[in-house]
């Protein structure tokens, strides 16, 4: 049985989105889960059963192995989001697999109590169903942006990502773990952070990144963040967690 989730309590813009009618259907099917850092969620094939929803600095993502054992990050999720069949009509297979990026704290949401909540509500199908636009949206500029943008660019990009996400500069990852999420050689990536440590822009430590000066990131990253950033706002403005507002380091 799921506790009594207050409103101000939820960690995850999504669900602030929503209106108090629809918190009412939902809230008694939402189930506080914890993960830590890398704890699968599922892989190509398993059936989705749950939807999870990262609370304040935790994080998600997606993936798609490759035959030759690679597995590259499509999309990062965090307290605008959600993962897991958010909008499907039931359970289904997966296609990526989905892990913990940053362990933390999650609402989980069994499927088959949020289709039944989505049934009694419209415009709860509705809000969900502008968040799976706003996720294919990000994912359409993953695409272009792998396809087009350098490496400098794209790793500034998912520090900042990280970043506004999370609403903090200290990042508990590896470069192992970035450059194989980024598809690029672990040889490469550290050339590219040995200029950024260089510069003073970041700091690294076993298991930690340490982005010291933000404006000069942003100023090497692509736009590519900012463009989901304003699809977001024109779909679901407020939700999308915005660094800037907290203040630049330069």
């Amino acid at each position: 049985m799921a506790m009594p989730v207050l409103f101000e309590d939820l960690e995850n813009n999504l669900l602030r989105a929503l209106k108090p009618g629809d918190w009412a259907v939902l809230q008694p099917h939402l189930e506080d889960w914890s993960a830590s850092s890398g704890t699968l969620i599922h892989e190509p094939g398993d059936t989705v059963r749950h939807a999870y929803f990262p609370r304040a600095a935790s994080l998600l993502s997606y993936f798609v192995d490759l035959s030759d054992g690679q597995g590259i990050e499509t999309v990062l999720v965090g307290r605008e989001g959600a993962i897991g069949g958010i909008v499907s009509q039931g359970r289904l297979p997966a296609f990526a697999r989905a892990s913990v990026q940053v362990g933390g704290s999650f609402w989980r949401i069994d499927l088959a109590e949020l289709e039944e909540a989505k049934s009694q509500s419209p415009s709860l199908s509705h809000l969900f169903a502008r968040y799976a636009d706003c996720l294919l949206a990000q994912i359409f500029q993953s695409v272009a942006c792998n396809a087009a943008h350098s490496i400098e660019q794209r790793t500034a990009k998912w520090l900042l990502a990280a970043m506004d996400r999370t609403g903090k500069h200290d990042l508990t990852l590896t470069q192992e773990q970035l450059a194989a999420m980024l598809g690029v050689g672990r040889s490469y990536l550290s050339r590219v952070f040995r200029e950024l440590r260089d510069d003073g822009i970041i700091e690294t430590r076993r298991g930690r990144i340490i982005v010291h000066k933000t404006g000069r990131l942003r100023s090497i990253a692509c736009e590519c963040n900012a463009a989901v950033s304003r699809h977001f706002d024109d779909v679901l403005k407020g939700v999308y967690p915005n660094g800037q507002k907290n203040g630049e380091q330069h």
